[in-house]
C-alpha cells in the first residue's frame, strides 16, 4: 500500500453528466446529506414551488416539492438531533413577506413546516453554531420596492420554545449573502451589500462576535457585491467576493468589473487585496479541493450583451494565485456547488435565465 499513498488524485477535465430540467429558472442550489437516508439537493426556483431531489443510481430525481414564493436561497442546518431547511423567499402573499423553516420527519421522510418568519425581498440564509447555541442569519434585501436600507437579521434558538428569535438587527443596504467562518477563537459573519438606492460600490462589512453580539470588524469596499466565499489554503485565510455591476450617479453600469479575493494580513488583522480576477456580472465563488489541489469556480452571468458565457475554473497556483484552467459554458449562470459522492466528485451550476441545471462529473486521475 505504500505506493498507493503516494498517489494523488488531480483534476484532468470536466463532463456533462445531468441536465436537470426544473419547474422554473433556478437562483440557488443547497446540496446536503441526511444520515443513513442519502445525499440531496434542493432548488431555489422562480414562482410558486421549489424542489428537493435525491441523489439515486448516480442522478438527482424529483423527491419533494415544497411550495414557495420567489425563492431565491435555501440552507441546510442541524440542532441537536433535528434537521431543518430554510427558504429565502423574496415574493409576498397579501402584501405578507415570510420565509418558512422546514424540519424534516423521521417517520414520513419528508421536510414538514416548522416555523415562519417575517423577512423582507429575503435574498440569503447563513446557519451556524457559536458555543453549542444554535443561529440564523437572513439578508434582508429590499423592503417595498425602494427602501434599500433595512435591517438583515439574526435569529436565535430558544431550547425552551423550541423555535428561533430575534436576538440581532444590522443595518444593511441591499444585502444578498451572508457568509459565517472561524479563525481561531474567533467568530465572523460577513455581508454582501449590494445597493444603498444610489450606488452599488458601497462598503460590504466584516463583524466579529464580541460580548454576545456581532460587531463591525473591518468594512471592504464592494461594488454590487453578491456573494462572499471564505476558504483556507494551508494556514492562509481568504475571502472572495463577487461582484456583479458598477452603478454610480452617472447612469451607465457596468457588469465586467472585477471580483476580488482578501486574505487575512495576521500582522494588521485586516483582510487586504490579495488578487483582482475580471468577471462578468459575477454572482457566485465557490471553492473546492480534488486531492491536493484547490480550485474556485465562479459563476459570470452577463456582460452586458449576452447571457451565454463561460463560466471558470481557477487553479491554486502559489505564487501565480489563482489561474484559469477550465472554461464552461453557461447560460445566465447563478450559483455553484460542488458535491461529492461514493462515486466521484461533481459541479452542478443553476441558471437564473432557463429551466435547467447542469450535473458535471470532475475527471480526474492519479499521478504518482
Amino acid at each position: 500500500m505504500l505506493l498507493f499513498s503516494t498517489e494523488k488524485e488531480r483534476l484532468d477535465y470536466v463532463e456533462e453528466h445531468q441536465d436537470l430540467f426544473t419547474v422554473s429558472e433556478t437562483f440557488d442550489i443547497e446540496v446536503f446529506s441526511i444520515p443513513s437516508v442519502g445525499l440531496f439537493m434542493a432548488t431555489a426556483n422562480r414562482d410558486q414551488g421549489s424542489t428537493v431531489y435525491r441523489w439515486t443510481n448516480s442522478r438527482f430525481e424529483r423527491y419533494q416539492n415544497i411550495s414557495t414564493l420567489d425563492a431565491q436561497a435555501w440552507k441546510f442546518f442541524t440542532v441537536g438531533k433535528e434537521i431543518f431547511l430554510v427558504v429565502a423567499n423574496s415574493g409576498s402573499n397579501g402584501g405578507q413577506e415570510v420565509s418558512v423553516i422546514y424540519r424534516w420527519n423521521k417517520r414520513t421522510l419528508r421536510f414538514v413546516v416548522y416555523q415562519k418568519l417575517q423577512t423582507h425581498s429575503a435574498r440569503d440564509w447563513e446557519a451556524f453554531h457559536i458555543h453549542n447555541e444554535a443561529f440564523l442569519a437572513v439578508a434582508n434585501h429590499r423592503q417595498g420596492e425602494m427602501n434599500h436600507n433595512i435591517d438583515s437579521v439574526i435569529y436565535k434558538w430558544n431550547p425552551n420554545t423550541r423555535s428561533f428569535e430575534v436576538n440581532q438587527t444590522i443595518a444593511t443596504s441591499g444585502a444578498y449573502d451572508w457568509e459565517f467562518f472561524t479563525i481561531g477563537p474567533f467568530y465572523f459573519l460577513v455581508v454582501a451589500n449590494t445597493f444603498n438606492g444610489k450606488s452599488t460600490v458601497i462598503n460590504s462589512t466584516i463583524y466579529i462576535w464580541l460580548g454576545g453580539t456581532f460587531q463591525p470588524f473591518q468594512s471592504i469596499m464592494t461594488t454590487g457585491a453578491i456573494d462572499w466565499e471564505m476558504f483556507q489554503i494551508g494556514n492562509r485565510f481568504f475571502l472572495a467576493v463577487a461582484n456583479s455591476q458598477r452603478l454610480d450617479g452617472s447612469g451607465s453600469i457596468l457588469y465586467n468589473i472585477n471580483s476580488t479575493i482578501y486574505e487575512l494580513n495576521m500582522t494588521s488583522q485586516t483582510f487586504v487585496k490579495f488578487q483582482d480576477i475580471t468577471t462578468s456580472s459575477a454572482l457566485d465563488w465557490e471553492f473546492f479541493t480534488v486531492g491536493d489541489d484547490k480550485f474556485l469556480v465562479v459563476a459570470n452571468s452577463y456582460d452586458g450583451n449576452s447571457y451565454s458565457l463561460n463560466s471558470v475554473i481557477y487553479r491554486w497556483q502559489g505564487y501565480e494565485r489563482f489561474v484559469p484552467v477550465h472554461t464552461l459554458s453557461t447560460n445566465g449562470c447563478r450559483d455553484w456547488e460542488f458535491f461529492t459522492s461514493s462515486d466521484g466528485s461533481y459541479l452542478i451550476s443553476s441558471s437564473a435565465r432557463q429551466a435547467l441545471s447542469k450535473i458535471l462529473r470532475l475527471r480526474t486521475y492519479y499521478q504518482h
